[in-house]
């Protein structure tokens, strides 16, 4: 996939320039140990114009990640929004996924650096996992524990076990892994978090283990809406592979449909669950159809 061309425009450190001349600093720790923080907007083209969802919510979400793991941050949220519709505007984008990046400056110690600086690029891209019922499978690999890095924190270091979860799923022909954390129990997806239904209640896995995503929030919320039951706790495979139904939430995915979970495929049709409804939903208040931010 090509993510720019020689007329693309990135925000870096408070100006505009071309994508092509943006360059990169071979001693930056970001380079050398994976220490930088990210986020995952979406820009949706709406009947009231270019709306980016929930970005003060990603953008406050991002300091608070460089704060966990001790990178400086400086810019204010209410700015970062305002250039990122620049962004949008500059190159010509009205349905997009936008990539803000802090990395760290230069140090070879094992210490946070001095200085660190954000980037802000945006493209065309499609729901990530599209829009058909996936095929999943139970990875090999396991979420990072709690006790080794911030669970809260959306660093790059932390997906390189869920590169290495995804690259051996793909390899036996599966849509996405679903890693269990370093207890066993049901964590999330490889980006993604999930949820299950079981006798009309929503389960998902309990915050600690997990990335608190703001669109699992948006869901939580939404179905809080429909009065539908959400509970939160540790689940077992053996529960996930009982569940009625399950679907992934995420910013890059939106929610998308699981049809199987290794070779157990789950019995309740996707346009009759709750998942199903949950979609709709989500889709509506992403393109301003429904004016579920007065309760959301």
């Amino acid at each position: 996939m090509k993510y720019f061309d020689k007329n693309a425009w990135i925000y870096l450190d408070g100006r505009f320039v071309k994508a092509d001349t943006a360059g990169i600093d071979l001693f930056s720790q970001s380079v050398h140990y994976g220490l930088s923080a990210i986020e995952g907007i979406r820009a949706y083209n709406t009947h009231n114009g270019t709306r980016l969802f929930k970005a003060e919510q990603h953008y406050d979400r991002l300091h608070r990640s460089c704060e966990e793991v001790g990178i400086d941050f400086q810019w204010d949220t209410d700015v970062l929004v305002d250039k990122t519709y620049e962004l949008l505007d500059r190159n010509n984008l009205r349905s997009a996924y936008v990539r803000p990046l802090v990395t760290t400056g230069r140090n070879m110690y094992l210490t946070p650096a001095a200085d660190a600086s954000i980037v802000i690029t945006a493209w065309e891209w499609g729901p990530f996992l599209g829009t058909d019922l996936i095929r999943t499978t139970l990875s090999p690999y396991r979420r990072p524990s709690p006790l080794s890095v911030p669970m809260a924190a959306k660093v790059a270091g932390q997906y390189i076990s869920s590169i290495l979860a995804t690259t051996e799923a793909t390899k036996r022909g599966f849509d996405e892994a679903i890693l269990l954390d370093h207890d066993g129990y049901v964590a999330q997806a490889s980006s993604n978090n999930l949820f299950i239904e079981k006798n009309a209640i929503l389960y998902t896995p309990a915050l600690g283990h997990i990335f608190p995503g703001i669109t699992r929030q948006a869901v939580i919320e939404l179905a809080g809406i429909f009065n539908i039951s959400v509970v939160e706790k540790q689940l077992t495979t053996d529960e996930l592979k009982a569940a009625d139904s399950a679907f992934l939430t995420g910013t890059a995915t939106g929610i998308v449909g699981i049809s199987t979970v290794d070779d157990v495929k789950f019995p309740e049709e996707w346009s009759d669950t709750l998942g199903a409804t949950i979609q709709r939903a989500y889709k509506n208040l992403t393109l301003e159809k429904e004016n579920y931010e007065v309760i959301i």
